[in-house]
């Protein structure tokens, strides 16, 4: 089924927040791994797992609308030198993402391809339910300071 132009370019910067979103979460988490904080470790893996099947949906609605997915172009990543850094980079970029998904919604909308959109909605509430998990720790380490918050991520 041939897609619109305007659409499946829509859908590969939204490709391109994914892979670069996964690369950083993949950092992030290895990073509080080898600061011994597994439970963040465990967190962040998750959540770049979500994303790389968010990445996933994408490539296979581009190719079904006759595009080429794009996987060589990533956006700057902003990896966080300590948990708080990391935690609003990735506030950022799910900010961004979220943004992204709501015009592509619209757009898809508009061209009338209910059912991308239909799959771009349901990749939206993960990324609200990520923003929503990232602003539960923020407010965490601001409840019981950084050291306090970082030993209940310990193990």
């Amino acid at each position: 089924m041939k897609g619109d132009k305007k659409l499946i370019e829509s859908l590969n910067a939204l490709l391109a927040n994914e892979l670069t979103a996964i690369n950083q979460y993949i950092v992030h988490s290895e990073m509080c791994a080898n600061w011994g904080y597994g439970k963040l470790h465990d967190k962040f893996e998750k959540r770049a797992i979500e994303e790389m099947k968010h990445a996933e949906k994408l490539i296979a609605r581009i190719i079904f609308l006759e595009g080429l997915p794009i996987v060589s172009e990533l956006n700057k990543l902003h990896i966080g030198s300590d948990v708080p850094k990391q935690l609003a980079n990735d506030h950022a970029a799910e900010s961004i993402a979220v943004k992204a998904y709501n015009k592509a919604i619209l757009l898809a909308g508009n061209v009338e391809d209910f059912a991308t959109r239909e799959m771009l909605e349901d990749i939206l509430q993960d990324e609200d339910r990520h923003i929503d998990d990232i602003e539960t720790f923020q407010d965490q380490v601001k409840q019981m300071s950084i050291p306090i918050f970082l030993s209940t991520q310990v193990g």
